[in-house]
């Protein structure tokens, strides 16, 4: 191959598409982190002047830091927006056109996975939104007749001559495959060099020469993207910790990404490194003590009798330390990943060699074997990484043992078992555990994950499909969905277990294990009756009367009177984990805070008064309340705000509001 054209200025590679290409422009991104915002911002800007010439970009995941808003949202979020992505952030020209609403009409977006609720009311992001499973968005790409595609690079440290697609392995080479395949010319391929990417090797290295053109914009360099980590609440720290009891020592570990996820991560490693305070907390959450309860409807307390059912027959493991460890095998590289490696949680190795995994799996390895998988062995495999400016620089410093020993791979091969070797992926995967959120799940175990009842997206599938069909082709491997058992909305709480909707992600076909904050559901093979008993166990109290009598009318269960318990409620659960709040823990940052101690205070005082004025009745009795509240004397929180000298009516409210959820977060 040739040696790839060199540019500084992203106006030249851009040319150099305009100048190879004939007619439309059919470009791929990758999505998240590997995304070349600079490079693409040139590209849109040629695209708007020249009209003739049509542009159809084919991404996912364009990420776009927060606005800064109106009123106290605002008056929060500028300052914080500002330090952590910078000023020089290079938003996506494209995404604001989207979310105004005014996309060129030669212009086109069509993405597979969205910035979670941020385009929802994009119309255009609606109408060209693809529902694809990961695993097959390579075949899409295809399709579609991609002839070009911009990724951001990492060069070598060590001043070598390869590029590392380092953060987003997961398709370009396999959208080189699929469009090759399909008889169609490779596609031009472009890097933009950013000084910031972290190097990794292995599988994610190239040669420079695997592209076409390679350009290396001038500094300075904006900073990468990087996910603000949010406070995990208590009903995340109940569902993860009752998730934690599933993982097996010597098993293998996905994950997803959120709040639900770091409490799972939090909990794996209390396992592991304090597993005196780890059982505390899963005794007071009642893991365990649950003894089986009789058949739905059979006595007039049958509400009493799903109570006791709550995690029965779960799939509990040994819930000791980990000494073999785990294999982390996800398609997503995150925050809580780097908890568990650093903490030797993720610490068990494979190695692609089905000769000796096979003597590993029998108890046969020899020494050589043993010696191989410590000298070779992978104990991470992922298809892309995403996290915070923490995570980033810990992915850049890893000692070269650690290194190695994390891989990024296709998503073809981390995603799914079949079209490689799936005798080695079998004996590699042993006892999975693949740990995803939803927004929702219908009592016959349906589970809604990313589309509303009106057909608006507010993410997408990702690989969800992928593992939860992975949990029941691989042997002794589980499913989880992890859900909170109600949402709040305009005042309004609402069931997150209901009885069917619109729109959902995984069928009911496939159930298996859904948690709530109250516990674990384990539908697998379970007749439609069983799976509403375990379902309305794990609900809201407020709202189990109403989903059994729907079971009911619907047939799918007997004729007989509940008695509600209150027992699954916020409060209780509050309270249940209130000594582990105050003892430290549960923190309210288990993997670490990007938000200073001052805006810690902020976020939580904030986060009462949204939830204290989310009704006309609400807002005025909290207006009432603050005006009349004694003045704040958290000086710090107020003048972070803009607030410590308010001039005017309105700063003199918001001053007042601030210092009464301020007073009030405090006391809960």
């Amino acid at each position: 191959m040739n040696e790839p054209a060199r540019f500084q200025s992203l106006a030249d590679a851009v040319d150099l598409l305009y100048q190879r290409l004939d007619g439309a422009l059919h470009v791929g991104a990758p999505l998240g982190l590997g995304k070349p915002h600079r490079l693409l911002n040139a590209l849109y800007e040629r695209a708007e002047r020249e009209t003739q010439r049509p542009l159809h970009l084919y991404t996912a995941l364009s990420l776009d830091p927060p606005g800064a808003g109106k009123g106290l949202e605002g008056r929060f979020i500028g300052p914080f927006a500002q330090r952590h992505f910078g000023d020089d952030f290079p938003r996506l020209r494209y995404v604001q056109a989207l979310k105004r609403n005014s996309l060129p009409a030669h212009v086109e977006i069509e993405e597979f996975y969205l910035q979670s609720g941020a385009l929802l009311n994009a119309s255009a992001t609606q109408r060209r939104y693809a529902s694809l499973n990961y695993t097959h968005v390579a075949r899409a790409l295809a399709d579609r007749g991609v002839n070009a595609i911009v990724q951001k690079v990492a060069a070598d440290p060590s001043g070598g001559t390869r590029l590392s697609l380092s953060c987003n392995t997961d398709l370009t080479f396999d959208a080189i495959d699929a469009i090759v395949a399909r008889g169609l010319p490779r596609p031009i391929l472009i890097a933009e060099v950013d000084p910031q990417l972290p190097w990794l090797d292995g599988s994610a290295a190239v040669e420079a020469n695997f592209f076409d053109a390679v350009v290396t914009p001038p500094g300075p360099y904006p900073k990468l993207f990087g996910l603000p980590r949010q406070p995990v609440s208590d009903a995340d720290y109940a569902i993860g910790f009752y998730a934690s009891t599933l993982v097996r020592d010597g098993g293998t570990l996905q994950i997803g990404i959120g709040t639900l996820a770091d409490a799972l991560c939090h909990a794996l490693a209390l396992r592991h490194t304090d597993n005196a305070a780890y059982l505390q907390v899963i005794a007071a959450l009642g893991v365990g003590s649950q003894a089986e309860a009789a058949p739905l409807g059979q006595t007039a307390s049958s509400e009493v009798d799903l109570v006791a059912d709550r995690n029965a027959k779960a799939p509990v493991a040994p819930l000791g330390p980990f000494s073999v460890g785990l294999f982390g095998c996800s398609e997503m590289i995150n925050e809580g990943f780097r908890r568990l490696v650093e903490v030797g949680v993720i610490k068990r190795k494979v190695v692609d060699d089905l000769e000796v995994m096979r003597r590993v799996h029998d108890g046969d390895a020899s020494s050589e074997d043993l010696a191989r998988l410590e000298r070779e062995g992978e104990f991470l495999q992922g298809g892309f990484y995403l996290g915070s400016p923490d995570f980033y620089q810990w992915l850049r410093h890893l000692p070269d043992d650690q290194r190695r020993g994390i891989s990024m791979r296709r998503i073809s091969e981390v995603n799914e078992l079949y079209g490689g070797n799936e005798t080695l992926e079998r004996l590699q995967r042993r006892d999975a555990r693949f740990f995803n959120s939803c927004m929702m799940a219908t009592a016959l175990g349906a589970a809604v994950s990313d589309t509303l009842d009106d057909g608006r997206v507010v993410s997408g599938v990702g690989g969800q499909y992928n593992f939860v069909a992975m949990a029941h082709a691989l042997p002794n491997a589980r499913s989880v969905l992890m859900l909170r058992a109600s949402r709040e909305s305009g005042g309004e709480v609402r069931s997150n277990v209901v009885w069917n909707y619109a729109q959902t992600t995984i069928p009911r076909h496939l159930r298996d294990i859904y948690i709530t904050e109250y516990g674990i559901a384990d539908l697998r093979g379970k007749t439609d009756e069983d799976c509403i008993r375990a379902m309305a166990a794990v609900a809201d109290s407020r709202f189990i009367a109403g989903l059994l009598s729907t079971a009911m009318d619907s047939g799918k269960l007997p004729r007989f009177v509940p008695r509600v318990s209150t027992h699954n409620n916020p409060e209780r659960l509050r309270e249940t984990l209130a000594p582990f709040r105050r003892d430290g823990t549960l923190p309210d940052y288990p993997l670490g805070s990007d938000f200073d101690e001052v805006e810690q205070r902020l976020i939580k005082g904030l986060g009462w008064l949204k939830a204290n004025t989310a009704t006309k009745g609400t807002k005025i009795k909290t207006v009432l309340r603050a005006l009349f509240a004694p003045a704040s004397q958290d000086h710090e929180a107020l003048q972070r705000m803009g607030l410590e000298q308010p001039s005017g009516l309105g700063e003199r409210v918001e001053a007042k509001l601030v210092a009464l959820g301020l007073q009030e977060s405090a006391a809960h």
